[in-house]
Protein backbone atom coordinates (compact mmCIF):
# COMPACT_ATOMS: atom_id res chain seq x y z
CA UNK A 1 0.00 0.00 0.00
CA UNK A 2 1.32 3.60 -1.03
CA UNK A 3 1.76 5.92 1.56
CA UNK A 4 -1.05 8.43 1.35
CA UNK A 5 -1.18 12.09 1.81
CA UNK A 6 -4.15 11.72 4.01
CA UNK A 7 -2.85 9.26 6.68
CA UNK A 8 -4.78 6.32 7.50
CA UNK A 9 -4.74 5.82 11.42
CA UNK A 10 -5.95 3.05 13.63
CA UNK A 11 -7.41 3.87 16.60
CA UNK A 12 -10.28 0.86 15.97
CA UNK A 13 -10.87 -2.39 13.93
CA UNK A 14 -13.40 -0.28 12.68
CA UNK A 15 -11.19 2.01 10.97
CA UNK A 16 -9.96 -0.88 8.53
CA UNK A 17 -12.18 -2.86 6.27
CA UNK A 18 -13.03 -6.45 6.98
CA UNK A 19 -10.50 -7.64 3.94
CA UNK A 20 -7.90 -5.54 4.78
CA UNK A 21 -8.25 -7.01 8.35
CA UNK A 22 -8.05 -10.38 7.06
CA UNK A 23 -5.19 -9.60 4.80
CA UNK A 24 -3.15 -8.11 7.86
CA UNK A 25 -3.96 -11.38 9.26
CA UNK A 26 -2.28 -13.42 6.52
CA UNK A 27 0.33 -11.68 6.46
CA UNK A 28 1.43 -11.45 10.21
CA UNK A 29 1.43 -15.42 10.14
CA UNK A 30 3.50 -14.69 6.74
CA UNK A 31 5.79 -12.31 8.72
CA UNK A 32 6.00 -15.04 11.24
CA UNK A 33 6.90 -17.73 8.88
CA UNK A 34 10.34 -15.55 7.77
CA UNK A 35 11.70 -14.62 11.05
CA UNK A 36 11.50 -18.05 11.94
CA UNK A 37 13.03 -19.05 8.56
CA UNK A 38 15.72 -16.19 9.65
CA UNK A 39 14.69 -14.09 6.48
CA UNK A 40 15.88 -10.70 6.95
CA UNK A 41 12.81 -8.29 5.49
CA UNK A 42 13.68 -4.24 6.33
CA UNK A 43 11.33 -2.31 4.60
CA UNK A 44 10.91 0.57 7.69
CA UNK A 45 15.02 1.37 6.91
CA UNK A 46 15.00 4.67 8.50
CA UNK A 47 11.54 5.22 9.86
CA UNK A 48 10.85 6.06 13.28
CA UNK A 49 8.18 4.65 15.54
CA UNK A 50 6.99 7.09 18.56
CA UNK A 51 5.88 4.99 21.44
CA UNK A 52 3.99 7.05 23.87
CA UNK A 53 3.30 5.96 27.03
CA UNK A 54 0.66 7.10 29.46
CA UNK A 55 -0.29 3.67 30.91
CA UNK A 56 2.82 1.70 31.12
CA UNK A 57 2.90 -2.17 29.63
CA UNK A 58 5.79 -4.85 29.11
CA UNK A 59 4.32 -6.66 26.41
CA UNK A 60 3.11 -3.29 24.30
CA UNK A 61 6.87 -1.95 24.56
CA UNK A 62 8.56 -5.14 23.82
CA UNK A 63 6.66 -6.31 20.41
CA UNK A 64 6.49 -2.94 19.16
CA UNK A 65 10.37 -1.71 19.53
CA UNK A 66 11.86 -5.29 18.49
CA UNK A 67 8.61 -5.60 15.95
CA UNK A 68 10.58 -1.77 14.43
CA UNK A 69 13.87 -3.66 14.78
CA UNK A 70 13.38 -6.24 12.53
CA UNK A 71 11.53 -4.27 10.15
CA UNK A 72 14.64 -2.11 10.00
CA UNK A 73 13.41 1.09 11.93
CA UNK A 74 13.61 2.31 14.78
CA UNK A 75 11.32 3.09 17.94
CA UNK A 76 11.46 5.64 20.33
CA UNK A 77 9.65 5.29 23.89
CA UNK A 78 8.73 8.45 25.25
CA UNK A 79 7.08 7.84 28.97
CA UNK A 80 3.98 9.98 30.50
CA UNK A 81 6.97 11.82 32.39
CA UNK A 82 8.38 12.93 28.62
CA UNK A 83 5.39 13.75 26.87
CA UNK A 84 2.11 14.62 29.08
CA UNK A 85 -0.70 14.36 26.69
CA UNK A 86 -3.47 17.43 27.45
CA UNK A 87 -1.04 18.37 30.90
CA UNK A 88 0.86 21.43 29.31
CA UNK A 89 0.98 21.52 25.73
CA UNK A 90 -2.33 20.76 23.83
CA UNK A 91 -2.87 17.62 22.50
CA UNK A 92 -3.44 19.59 18.97
CA UNK A 93 -0.08 21.10 19.22
CA UNK A 94 1.93 17.88 20.04
CA UNK A 95 0.19 16.19 17.14
CA UNK A 96 1.66 18.66 14.33
CA UNK A 97 4.80 18.71 15.91
CA UNK A 98 5.65 15.02 17.15
CA UNK A 99 4.15 14.01 13.67
CA UNK A 100 6.61 16.33 11.77
CA UNK A 101 9.63 14.37 13.09
CA UNK A 102 8.40 10.86 12.98
CA UNK A 103 6.82 8.42 10.57
CA UNK A 104 4.27 6.96 12.86
CA UNK A 105 3.23 7.32 16.33
CA UNK A 106 1.79 4.80 18.86
CA UNK A 107 -0.25 6.17 21.58
CA UNK A 108 -1.29 4.04 24.61
CA UNK A 109 -3.34 6.13 27.29
CA UNK A 110 -6.74 6.99 29.02
CA UNK A 111 -9.47 8.62 27.51
CA UNK A 112 -10.43 7.52 23.90
CA UNK A 113 -10.94 11.22 23.03
CA UNK A 114 -7.43 12.07 23.35
CA UNK A 115 -6.26 9.53 20.83
CA UNK A 116 -8.77 10.62 18.01
CA UNK A 117 -8.13 14.29 18.50
CA UNK A 118 -4.20 13.90 18.37
CA UNK A 119 -4.91 11.76 15.48
CA UNK A 120 -6.87 14.54 13.55
CA UNK A 121 -3.37 16.75 13.72
CA UNK A 122 -1.08 14.56 12.59
CA UNK A 123 0.60 14.14 9.55
CA UNK A 124 1.34 10.47 10.16
CA UNK A 125 -0.40 7.26 11.42
CA UNK A 126 -1.66 6.82 14.36
CA UNK A 127 -1.41 3.74 16.44
CA UNK A 128 -4.14 3.12 19.52
CA UNK A 129 -2.15 0.71 21.19
CA UNK A 130 -4.96 0.92 24.46
CA UNK A 131 -7.06 3.59 25.74
CA UNK A 132 -10.04 2.69 28.20
CA UNK A 133 -12.41 2.49 25.23
CA UNK A 134 -10.84 -0.08 22.67
CA UNK A 135 -7.50 -2.36 22.50
CA UNK A 136 -7.85 -2.83 19.02
CA UNK A 137 -3.84 -4.03 18.53
CA UNK A 138 -4.56 -7.02 20.76
CA UNK A 139 -7.51 -8.38 18.77
CA UNK A 140 -5.13 -8.64 15.48
CA UNK A 141 -3.08 -10.71 17.47
CA UNK A 142 -6.21 -12.77 19.31
CA UNK A 143 -7.62 -13.23 15.36
CA UNK A 144 -3.91 -14.37 13.84
CA UNK A 145 -3.85 -17.05 16.87
CA UNK A 146 -7.51 -18.35 16.32
CA UNK A 147 -6.48 -18.93 12.78
CA UNK A 148 -3.25 -20.34 13.38
CA UNK A 149 -5.26 -22.92 15.48
CA UNK A 150 -8.72 -23.22 13.82
CA UNK A 151 -8.80 -21.67 10.95
CA UNK A 152 -11.37 -18.92 10.36
CA UNK A 153 -13.17 -17.48 12.72
CA UNK A 154 -16.14 -16.36 10.31
CA UNK A 155 -19.70 -18.43 12.01
CA UNK A 156 -18.13 -19.28 15.32
CA UNK A 157 -19.38 -18.85 18.54
CA UNK A 158 -17.19 -16.27 21.09
CA UNK A 159 -17.57 -16.10 24.29
CA UNK A 160 -16.15 -13.13 26.67
CA UNK A 161 -16.76 -13.52 30.33
CA UNK A 162 -15.76 -10.30 32.84
CA UNK A 163 -16.00 -6.48 32.46
CA UNK A 164 -17.21 -4.97 29.63
CA UNK A 165 -14.12 -2.92 29.12
CA UNK A 166 -11.82 -2.40 26.25
CA UNK A 167 -10.52 -5.91 25.22
CA UNK A 168 -14.84 -6.52 25.27
CA UNK A 169 -15.43 -3.44 23.05
CA UNK A 170 -12.87 -4.73 20.81
CA UNK A 171 -14.17 -8.27 20.32
CA UNK A 172 -17.73 -6.68 19.74
CA UNK A 173 -16.36 -4.81 16.46
CA UNK A 174 -14.32 -7.99 16.00
CA UNK A 175 -17.63 -9.67 15.78
CA UNK A 176 -18.38 -7.07 13.28
CA UNK A 177 -15.10 -7.43 10.92
CA UNK A 178 -14.77 -11.23 11.28
CA UNK A 179 -18.30 -12.22 11.34
CA UNK A 180 -18.66 -14.47 14.47
CA UNK A 181 -21.34 -14.31 17.46
CA UNK A 182 -20.24 -13.22 20.86
CA UNK A 183 -21.86 -14.14 23.80
CA UNK A 184 -21.11 -11.31 26.24
CA UNK A 185 -21.41 -12.41 30.03
CA UNK A 186 -20.89 -10.24 33.17
CA UNK A 187 -22.57 -9.12 36.43
CA UNK A 188 -25.21 -6.11 35.94
CA UNK A 189 -23.57 -3.00 36.12
CA UNK A 190 -20.44 -4.20 34.03
CA UNK A 191 -21.91 -4.29 30.48
CA UNK A 192 -20.40 -2.88 27.59
CA UNK A 193 -21.18 0.16 26.59
CA UNK A 194 -24.22 0.45 24.61
CA UNK A 195 -22.63 3.15 21.67
CA UNK A 196 -20.43 0.04 21.10
CA UNK A 197 -22.83 -2.50 21.50
CA UNK A 198 -25.68 -1.68 19.97
CA UNK A 199 -24.48 -1.58 16.48
CA UNK A 200 -23.33 -4.71 16.42
CA UNK A 201 -26.60 -6.20 18.33
CA UNK A 202 -27.20 -8.14 15.63
CA UNK A 203 -24.50 -10.73 16.37
CA UNK A 204 -23.89 -9.97 19.97
CA UNK A 205 -25.65 -10.84 23.31
CA UNK A 206 -25.69 -10.68 26.93
CA UNK A 207 -26.11 -13.90 28.89
CA UNK A 208 -25.55 -13.63 32.84
CA UNK A 209 -25.04 -16.81 33.48
CA UNK A 210 -21.29 -18.17 32.75
CA UNK A 211 -21.99 -21.49 31.75
CA UNK A 212 -25.11 -20.98 29.46
CA UNK A 213 -22.82 -18.09 27.55
CA UNK A 214 -19.76 -20.57 27.14
CA UNK A 215 -22.07 -23.63 25.72
CA UNK A 216 -21.43 -24.17 22.37
CA UNK A 217 -18.44 -21.90 22.14
CA UNK A 218 -15.41 -21.92 19.74
CA UNK A 219 -13.10 -19.63 21.85
CA UNK A 220 -13.47 -18.23 25.34
CA UNK A 221 -11.96 -14.78 26.37
CA UNK A 222 -11.32 -13.12 29.78
CA UNK A 223 -9.48 -10.35 31.33
CA UNK A 224 -8.60 -9.13 34.73
CA UNK A 225 -11.00 -7.57 36.43
CA UNK A 226 -9.92 -4.65 38.03
CA UNK A 227 -8.09 -2.63 34.81
CA UNK A 228 -4.86 0.04 35.26
CA UNK A 229 -6.80 2.99 36.82
CA UNK A 230 -9.43 1.11 38.82
CA UNK A 231 -7.17 -0.52 41.31
CA UNK A 232 -9.24 1.31 44.28
CA UNK A 233 -12.17 -1.02 43.19
CA UNK A 234 -10.47 -4.41 43.74
CA UNK A 235 -12.04 -5.44 46.50
CA UNK A 236 -15.72 -4.32 44.88
CA UNK A 237 -14.80 -5.96 41.82
CA UNK A 238 -13.98 -8.95 43.56
CA UNK A 239 -17.27 -9.72 45.02
CA UNK A 240 -18.91 -8.88 41.58
CA UNK A 241 -17.28 -10.86 39.68
CA UNK A 242 -16.78 -13.86 41.91
CA UNK A 243 -19.07 -16.15 39.53
CA UNK A 244 -17.73 -15.28 36.83
CA UNK A 245 -14.17 -16.89 36.96
CA UNK A 246 -12.96 -18.83 33.89
CA UNK A 247 -12.93 -22.40 35.44
CA UNK A 248 -12.75 -26.12 34.51
CA UNK A 249 -16.58 -25.65 34.49
CA UNK A 250 -16.88 -22.86 32.21
CA UNK A 251 -14.85 -24.67 29.72
CA UNK A 252 -16.76 -28.03 29.59
CA UNK A 253 -19.32 -26.17 28.65
CA UNK A 254 -17.88 -25.03 25.60
CA UNK A 255 -17.11 -27.59 22.72
CA UNK A 256 -14.48 -29.84 23.22
CA UNK A 257 -12.11 -27.86 21.11
CA UNK A 258 -12.80 -24.58 22.25
CA UNK A 259 -9.72 -22.58 23.17
CA UNK A 260 -9.11 -20.07 25.59
CA UNK A 261 -7.09 -16.69 25.65
CA UNK A 262 -6.25 -13.86 27.96
CA UNK A 263 -4.45 -10.73 26.59
CA UNK A 264 -2.11 -10.61 30.00
CA UNK A 265 -1.09 -10.41 32.44
CA UNK A 266 -3.43 -12.88 34.46
CA UNK A 267 -4.45 -13.14 37.97
CA UNK A 268 -4.34 -17.03 38.13
CA UNK A 269 -7.66 -17.92 41.13
CA UNK A 270 -9.24 -14.82 39.83
CA UNK A 271 -10.67 -14.23 36.56
CA UNK A 272 -9.03 -17.72 35.55
CA UNK A 273 -8.14 -20.58 37.04
CA UNK A 274 -4.64 -21.99 37.22
CA UNK A 275 -5.70 -25.15 35.63
CA UNK A 276 -7.37 -23.53 32.62
CA UNK A 277 -4.74 -20.89 31.59
CA UNK A 278 -1.71 -23.73 31.67
CA UNK A 279 -4.13 -26.26 29.74
CA UNK A 280 -3.18 -27.25 26.46
CA UNK A 281 -6.25 -25.84 24.19
CA UNK A 282 -5.00 -22.43 26.31
CA UNK A 283 -3.25 -20.20 23.53
CA UNK A 284 -2.66 -16.94 25.82
CA UNK A 285 1.18 -17.98 24.99
CA UNK A 286 1.15 -17.98 21.25
CA UNK A 287 -1.39 -15.26 22.14
CA UNK A 288 0.89 -13.04 23.96
CA UNK A 289 3.74 -13.56 20.76
CA UNK A 290 1.87 -12.98 18.34
CA UNK A 291 1.48 -8.60 19.78
CA UNK A 292 4.46 -8.48 17.81
CA UNK A 293 3.59 -10.26 14.22
CA UNK A 294 0.37 -8.65 13.79
CA UNK A 295 1.52 -5.17 14.50
CA UNK A 296 4.90 -5.60 11.67
CA UNK A 297 1.98 -6.47 9.25
CA UNK A 298 -0.04 -3.49 10.55
CA UNK A 299 2.99 -1.16 10.18
CA UNK A 300 3.79 -2.43 6.86
CA UNK A 301 0.49 -1.76 5.85
CA UNK A 302 0.21 1.69 6.81
CA UNK A 303 3.86 2.20 6.29
CA UNK A 304 4.83 0.54 2.94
Amino acid sequence: MSKQNTPRHFLSLMDLTAEELHTLIERAIELKRMLRAGETYTPLTLKTLAMVFEKSSTRTRVSFETGMTQLGGHALFLSSADTQLGRGEPIEDSARVLSSMVDCVMIRTFEHENIERFAAHSKVPVINALTDLLHPCQLLADMQTYFEHRGNIAGKTVTWVGDGNNMCHSYINAARQFDFKLNITCPEGYEPDSTVLEPAKDRCEIIRNPLDASSGSDLVVTDVWASMGQEEEQAKREKAFANYQVNDAVMAAANSDALFMHCLPAHRGEEVSASVIDRKDSVVWDEAENRMHAQKALLEFLLC
